[in-house]
């Protein structure tokens, strides 16, 4: 259903318009003169707007150009009695998207505002799919035969007949976001946008106007309204990653959401209906970050209506032959021939099994990626796997270290070790803070917090 505001100083011509628009399936508003429609367009956001251009006071270009300032993506289609070639051009490059003569013909209106509203829909299409294929998670499809993993496929094939919402959990790099790209996919939904949050890669305010939009002027910067990520994924999904990283305000607002189905924008004054599928993941215990203060349990109990557990790599083992070859066939099909001819032989297959795998099934694609690239001739052999302890992160070696006779500063000795992790991960990333932190495993703001710690040490 598509919000659109009818303006005209005429009621008969409002009421025409509101009528027919109503029986399409439309929500309609209606203004009587142009300074009651730049109320109405600053105050909430429409899909399309029609406006009459002559009009006493504020006219209808006036309102073009206000509505284009406030709210642009919303589309304006002029009507008007007394046309000429002049007005016709200066709406258009004021961005009207149509003009239409008085009298109109029905359906010749009726085809203007379905194209208008379509090639609008379009536009927001593309840019969630662009928005989507930012996030894709590295490893497109599920592979595997084993036991808990054939227990996650029934659990989607359950989980996609429903609306309820999903708290997908697991260790990071073990496809949660793969997990509900599937349910959506195979819902009644699934026509429908999938639009990813990263909770844990925002900071708290520019997380809360991205999920929620916000009004012009709400906060500096607010040139124009802005619909939020809710209302993008309506009639679809939207799936709340690291939901963990969340403040405590944030969390309220999430509540209410998922209580009432509604929803205010930054700035906004009226509650908005949301009518999407919300699926949730997060890498840490929620139910123990719940019991030490650390998520909202009311919160958590609202998110946890459908749990749906991934399986780290380490008790699937069964599935990494199949996950082996799925990666060798992909860096193929990606590096050409020189991929091609890799081959793994058994020794290197059981070193691979052996392995503790903690980054899961990202760790393991990276590994296969280093190993066709890197590994000499034309076979992948168990010398050419790296040795699970040298190839880990300090606090392996650190684990192993004998505490000498006058014993050690533990505090100095772990504060040292993270940070070389922050400079070795913020060098990895070429400098980008939201790209170190993932790489390990910390929220935007928990990454942020540590720098801040230990200021220039760790730059």
């Amino acid at each position: 259903m598509s919000r659109i505001l009818v303006v005209d100083d005429e009621r008969s011509m409002r009421d025409f318009l509101s009528i027919m628009l109503s029986r399409e399936g439309h929500d309609v508003a209606t203004a009587q003169n142009g300074a009651e429609a730049l109320q109405a367009v600053q105050s909430e956001i429409f899909d399309l707007l029609i406006t009459d251009v002559k009009m006493p006071g504020v006219d209808g270009m006036d309102v073009l150009k206000t509505t284009r300032e406030t709210s642009p993506d919303t589309v304006v289609v002029m009507i008007t009695a007394f046309a000429t070639a002049e007005t016709a051009v200066e709406a258009m490059k004021l961005g009207a998207a149509d003009y239409i003569i008085k009298p109109f013909k029905v359906d010749e209106l009726k085809l203007i505002v379905n194209n208008s509203l379509e090639k609008r829909r379009l536009k927001k299409e593309n840019l969630l799919l662009k928005r989507e294929m930012k996030s894709l998670t590295g490893f497109e499809n599920f592979i595997g035969r084993s036991e808990p993993m054939l227990k996650v496929f029934a659990l989607i094939r359950q989980v996609a007949e429903t609306t309820s919402t999903v708290l997908i959990t697991g260790e990071s790099g073990t496809g949660k976001e793969l997990v509900a790209r599937a349910i959506h996919c195979n819902s009644q939904r699934k026509d429908g946008p999938f639009v990813t949050v990263h909770c844990g890669a925002l900071p708290e305010t520019l997380l809360e106007s991205e999920l929620f939009g916000y009004m012009k002027g709400a906060f500096t910067g607010a040139a124009s309204n802005k619909q939020g990520l809710f209302e993008a994924a309506g009639g679809g999904a939207i799936f709340l990653d690291e939901i963990s990283a969340t403040t405590p305000a944030l969390q309220v607002k999430l509540l209410r959401v998922l209580q009432e189905r509604e929803f205010m924008r930054v700035g906004g004054t009226a509650p908005i209906k949301v009518d999407v599928h919300i699926i949730a993941a997060s890498n840490k215990d929620l139910r123990a970050e719940a019991a030490k203060g650390a998520f909202r349990e009311d919160l958590y109990y609202r998110l946890n209506v459908i749990p749906i557990h991934m399986p780290p790599l380490r008790e699937r083992r069964e599935d990494i032959p199949l996950l082996v070859d799925f990666f060798l066939k992909k860096m193929a099909r990606r590096e050409g021939a020189s991929a091609r001819t890799k081959q793994i032989d058994a020794g290197a297959m059981q070193a691979m099994m052996r392995r503790p795998w903690p980054g899961n099934v990202r760790e393991l694609e990276n590994m296969i990626e280093r190993l066709v690239i890197t590994a000499p001739g034309d076979s992948i052999r168990p010398e050419h796997i790296p040795d699970p302890v040298k190839d880990g992160p300090p606090c392996r070696e650190l684990g192993a270290m004998d505490i000498p006779d006058e014993g050690v500063d533990l505090e100095t000795l772990l504060d040292n070790a993270e940070i070389a992790l922050l400079r070795k991960a913020l060098e990895k990333s070429g400098g980008v803070k939201t790209e170190a932190a993932k790489l390990l495993g910390l929220s935007f703001r928990s990454f942020r917090h540590r720098l801040h710690k230990f200021g220039e040490k760790a730059n």
